[in-house]
């Protein structure tokens, strides 16, 4: 079963120590602009698959140079995201067992029976919050006339953006009956019925002038749905929401923000299971909310019930700017950081970009959930160029007539992702899953038009998705591009080409005594 083989970061300092010391953090001192400059910057060094970046000179989009240094790029490589979760690369696989055991336990076997009773004790552990009245996210406390977005060092990522945006916020909201399941205190918020209320996402903001601001979200998402909650208090006139902004916290408080959690378990929870030690939270100074205390910042506010604004346009992962949409004012009532802050940036845009490759690494943290409900599935992958979940194509061990098929209705209603999976490829076990040649191969002599697509129409999509010819509705397509068995075909199915193995392992022989004397 799996266990950590990292050690645990209790901070965004720690974690950063730890890739400086594998050179996988680049300091750099030379001024750097925060309007569009800081975006092409890291973009060049994502595309290299370089370190994380720490801008110690950033400058202000007035032209002022901020006290506050940057950090972009932190999870730019796959390499990063796994250590920040724990482990290397090729291990995230191995954790995703781990998360998929806990989904949905299965006896082990004798041999595994000690070190899975261990596995899962810490776990459960690891599941309650530990709520502090001191915390490094509260050594200085800024409210009143001293707030003032603009002397931070808020990205502005594209051309023709309107205004700076806070692009790595960990969003922290809560339902208006959060505090009576507390037992009417955030203090008393350490059972895991308190902290499974709150949820924890990434959401971009627009700033609006020194104490306002814009708060986009998704319908779907938790944080729209628990303002959907506050708008219904008051006989429906509504109640303004508290809610908490973290930026720059620890890895594991950082990643749980963009998975997507069991139902059963909070943000909150699920990075005390990444981490293996319980999440620190500590009160906000002006708002009933609880907040991660090692954050290197924290706005504080509220989002109005009725109030709304123009949000837009802004770049975004598709690779489009998206339209101008109203949501809903943010009005922040407190600012309070670490002494000597950094401040967590990063862009959105076509990938590669730092969304993509955070889904590349976590692809191979669900495939043990996948397999878990399909055990025929081999792999799946998600191809970070088509918008990491646009496109899904995924091997199986095919056994009987419409497999394919029924994998296909199944992962569009598996996991909210798979809903605005606009295409799934499905391929036999030996062919690679990952490596277009082969999917291309497939596709190209296993399927027929006539007989192999699946058009599905007006389902759940993307609302940035230009291409659907509805807004939130379009279609889906499915293709079968596995061997034909039984009543599939009334042809003959035909054998593919493969080299005999005994000549493949001479030949493999040979080479390595080619290689070696080319060396030489």
């Amino acid at each position: 079963m799996y266990s950590r083989t990292k050690p645990v970061f209790t901070c965004l300092r720690e974690f950063l120590d730890y890739c400086q010391k594998r050179n996988a953090l680049k300091v750099i001192e030379e001024p750097v602009s925060m309007h569009l400059e800081a975006t092409e910057l890291q973009r060049r060094f994502l595309e290299q698959k370089g370190p994380a970046l720490l801008l110690t000179n950033p400058i202000l989009a007035n032209g002022k140079p901020s006290k506050v240094p940057v950090l972009l790029n932190l999870f730019g490589t796959v390499e990063r995201v796994a250590w920040g979760l724990g482990c290397e690369p090729s291990e995230l696989e191995d954790f995703g067992e781990f998360l998929a055991f806990l989904r949905q336990p299965s006896p082990p076997a004798r041999s595994e029976l000690v070190q899975s009773a261990t596995s899962l004790l810490k776990a459960a552990s690891s599941l309650r919050g530990k709520v502090s009245r001191k915390a490094s996210c509260q050594e200085v406390v800024l409210t009143g006339d001293n707030l003032d977005l603009e002397q931070w060092p808020i990205q502005g990522c594209w051309p023709g953006e309107p205004a700076p945006l806070i692009t790595w916020p960990i969003v922290i909201t809560r339902p208006p009956n959060a505090l009576e399941k507390e037992g009417g205190s955030s203090e008393a918020g350490c059972s895991k019925q308190a902290i499974k209320s709150y949820n924890w996402g990434i959401y971009r903001i627009q700033t609006v002038g020194k104490d306002k601001a814009i708060m986009r979200w998704l319908a779907h998402r938790g944080g729209a749905a628990h303002h959907r909650q506050w708008q219904k208090l008051n006989g429906g006139k509504g109640c303004a929401m508290p809610i908490a902004i973290a930026i720059g916290s620890d890895p594991a408080t950082i990643l749980s923000a963009v998975t997507p959690v069991p139902e059963t378990l909070s943000e909150s929870q699920f990075a005390g299971l990444y981490r293996g030690k319980p999440t620190e939270l500590t009160k906000a100074v002006s708002q009933d909310i609880l907040v991660p205390a090692n954050a290197e910042m924290i706005i504080e506010g509220t989002v109005s019930a009725q109030d709304t604004l123009p949000e837009g346009p802004y770049g975004d992962h598709t690779g489009y700017y998206n339209s101008v949409e109203p949501f809903p004012v943010l009005t922040i009532t407190a600012i309070t950081h670490r002494k000597n802050p950094i401040y967590l940036s990063t862009f959105t845009g076509r990938a590669p970009d730092e969304p993509a490759v955070l889904s590349e690494a976590l692809n191979d943290v669900f495939l043990p959930l996948v397999k878990q409900t399909f055990p025929e599935v081999v792999d799946c992958w998600l191809p970070p160029e088509a918008s990491s979940y646009r496109i899904a194509v995924i091997s199986i061990d095919k056994r009987y007539p419409g497999q394919a098929r029924r994998i296909m209705m199944g992962l569009w209603s598996m996991l909210p992702q798979f809903n605005y999976t606009k295409l799934i490829i499905v391929v036999d076990k030996h062919i690679h899953a990952r490596n277009w040649q082969d999917i291309m191969w497939a596709v190209a002599t296993k399927s027929d038009p006539s007989r192999d697509l699946v058009t599905i129409h007006d389902t759940p999509i993307d609302y940035l998705d230009f291409a659907s010819p509805k807004e939130g509705l379009g279609g889906k397509l499915g293709i079968d591009a596995t061997d034909k068995i039984g009543s599939e075909t009334d042809r003959e199915w035909g054998e593919e080409l493969a080299m005999d193995e005994r000549t493949v392992n001479k030949i493999d022989q040979l080479m390595a005594e080619l290689n070696q004397e080319t060396k030489q």
